[in-house]
This record gives structure tokens, sequence and C-alpha cells, in this order.
């Protein structure tokens, strides 16, 4: 989502934000409102755009938000409703009247601190600049989705568990799905279905590169989603030269990916950066997520909805085996979607409310589970061998 401060015709918004009209006059903002967003869009008040955000709907804020202060409240609202806050300064041409032409001169003296970088570090994820009504009446706003949002695909899905580089497992699991893999891992889906991998496709396992060479080709070919699991995060963050422990299994991935070719790990870079951390599916019927996800932060994008998606519902706390505590957010779960996940490894698929957890375990000798979707059936494959001791117990409730 670019910011600007020279002039496009076209201006790019979130579907789901809150955008924030800068500027002194009233008229302007109202008549900027009325042409590019729906009256029920535009709210005047913090407490009603709060209301609308709840709901996940775009909202507009129609105010001058002149002040620092005024500013800093609609950022505090957008991140505390997971959504992202996009800027829109009208620096219109002085008018006529005296008093306006006053109050204009006053905006005009804080713009400086109005441009693009000055808002990105007040917390504002794009602003944009209009500056004459030419470029009001030639401008076009055009919502688009959230990554996330992929309510358009309606399946019918096969979402797959943790990999954690258990290529043979996987393999055998796609045959059973009804998949053709040929020796070159190219992948002839069952007609119409797409298969969804719930992340951690790498390390810990035999073969880490087969695996990402595999989703890699399906998801590029179109016949397969996938989400970014923790293990994969940390696999992109090194793989761009942050510093990060090679533990958990990471040391075995670099290992591996030392006999595979030059460009390979900056392809498999490539790939993991462009991951979602979850995605909505089927008119909001399902969603697919590494480690689950409650209902307030689905379809919604920020840092607390990606860390809830990748690492579960975590805090401080530290569990008998020295590991982070995974609180069971599932216990509390009651959205209408269902909510396919895995990270915790589970001695069977583990259904309980309106989710289901997938990761049965494979890297630590257990079973490697898809379910397919709508018919929500399972199908599992044993694990060929313990690749790696599991740190902490299955789950088993």
């Amino acid at each position: 989502m670019p910011s600007s401060e020279t002039f496009s015709s076209e201006l790019e918004f979130p579907a789901l934000c809150l955008v924030v009209l800068i500027g002194v006059s009233g008229a302007e903002r109202a008549s900027f409102a009325a042409r590019h967003f729906l009256p029920a869009e535009v709210c005047a008040s913090l407490e009603a755009a709060q209301e609308r955000l709840s709901r996940g709907l775009l909202t507009v804020l129609d105010a001058p938000h002149l002040a620092s202060s005024e500013r800093e409240a609609a950022i505090r609202l957008a991140h505390a409703q997971d959504v992202a806050a996009v800027a829109v300064v009208l620096d219109l041409p002085t008018p006529d009247d005296a008093a306006a032409r006053e109050e204009t001169a006053a905006l005009r003296a804080g713009l400086g601190g109005f441009d693009s970088p000055a808002l990105r570090v007040e917390g504002f994820a794009a602003s944009f600049r209009l500056r004459s009504a030419s470029e009001l009446s030639a401008l076009v706003v055009r919502r688009v989705p959230l990554k996330v949002d992929r309510r358009d695909l309606s399946g019918p899905f096969d979402l797959i568990g943790d990999v954690h580089g258990c290529l043979p497992e996987l393999l055998e699991l796609l045959a059973h799905l009804g998949y053709a893999v040929s020796t070159d891992l190219s992948v002839t889906p069952p007609e119409g279905r797409t298969a969804v991998f719930l992340g951690d496709l790498v390390d810990r396992g035999p073969d880490t590169p087969g695996v990402l060479r595999l989703v890699m080709g399906m998801v590029a070919a179109g016949h397969a989603l996938c989400m970014c699991g923790n293990h994969d995060a940390k696999l992109r963050r090194a793989l761009s030269g942050h510093q990060v422990k090679r533990t958990h299994g990471l040391e075995i991935t670099f290992e591996q990916l030392s006999h595979a070719p030059p460009d390979f790990p900056d392809a498999v870079r490539g790939f993991l950066a462009g991951l979602p951390h979850h995605l909505v599916l089927d008119g909001g019927r399902l969603v697919a997520a590494h480690a689950g996800l409650p209902q307030a932060f689905q379809g919604r994008d920020s840092g607390r909805v990606r860390a809830f998606a990748l690492y579960g519902d975590t805090g401080q706390a530290l569990d008998e085996h020295g590991l982070p505590l995974r609180r069971d957010w599932a216990a509390e779960y009651h959205g209408a979607a269902l909510v396919v996940y895995g990270h915790t490894p589970v001695l069977r698929p583990r259904w309980k409310n309106h989710s289901v957890n997938l990761d049965t375990g494979c890297v630590f000798g257990g079973a490697l589970t898809a379910l397919r979707y709508p018919e929500l059936e399972t199908c599992s494959v044993a694990a060929r061998a313990v690749y790696r001791e599991a740190t902490r117990p299955f789950l088993t409730d």
C-alpha cells in the first residue's frame, strides 16, 4: 500500500481499513467522502467508527484531524481493531472567504508535518495528499481485498497439517487424496480440488528442500494455497540475513539446503516472504491458519493477528519443558467459521468447538493428516520413522 506525495489519478485502499480525512474545510471533506464512499461508511466520531470497524466494515473518519492528538486517537482505534489507518490530506487552494482563508493558512503552516514520512512515523500505513480541484475531479478510488481475504475461493479443499520436511509421507498422503505426483515433483490435482498447506513446511524432517520444491510448484501452478508457519517465518528471516539461532531443526534445514542449487535458497526466501499468515475462504465459512485464530482476528491484518496465527495464544510464561506456554484458544472458540490449524502436535485430529487441529506430529513419529473440505473427512498416513524426538508430549484431549 504505497504512500504518495505526487498525484496519482487512482488511489487504492484496503477493503477493510480506517480512512482518516485531514483538512480544514468540512465542505471539502464531505464532498470527497460523498463522491467515493457510501453515507453509512462515513463517521464523524470515534465511537461510531469503532462500531463499524468491529463489524469488519471499511470506515471513513470525517474530522479536521489538524492536531496530532486527534490523529493519535484515530491511529489507536485502527490498531485496536487490527486494521490499517490510511490518511487523505485535502490540501486545496485558499478559498475566497476571509475566515476560511485564515483557517487554511493555519493548516498549510502545519502541512510540512503531513508529508508521507511524517504520517508513517505517526502510525499511518499510507497517506495521500490532494492539492487541487482538478486532482479531486480526476480521482478514482479502488478498494483492494486484503491478502488474507480469499472468500471468493470455495474449494473443495484438502487441508494438510505440519509437514516439517517429511517428503515421503507427503507424497503418500497426496496419493491417497488423489493427487498425481511426477518424478520431478510436479503435481496434477484431482479435478477441481485445491490443497491448502497449514504451514511449517520446513525443519526436522528428512527432505525439507523436496517439500519446498513440491509445494512451491503447486502454489505457482494454482494447485495449492499455503500459510506461513513459525518455522517458515524463522527460515525466511535467516535467509534474509537476520541473526537467528539455528535450533529446533533449522540447523538440519540449512544442512539440506547446502546441497541444493545456488539459486534455490533465494527462491525459497521469496516464496516464504509472500505467504499469508491466514486465509478466510469459502465466503467466510472456513479459516486456515497455522496456529489457529479467534473470531475477532479473522480477515484482519496486523502484527498482533500475524503473531497469533503463527505462534498461537502465547505469553511470557513457560511450560514444564521450558517452552512458551501454548494456551488452548480453541477451548473458548465459538466463531461461525470452521478454523483448521496445526502447530501443536496432537495424537489424532482434534475437533474442539468449531475448529480442528491437523498437526498429528508426523516428524515426531506420529502421522501426516489432511482434512477434506467440505466433506469434513480426515485422511492420515503414518510416519515412516521418528525423525526427531518430541520435546513435549502430544496433546491428548
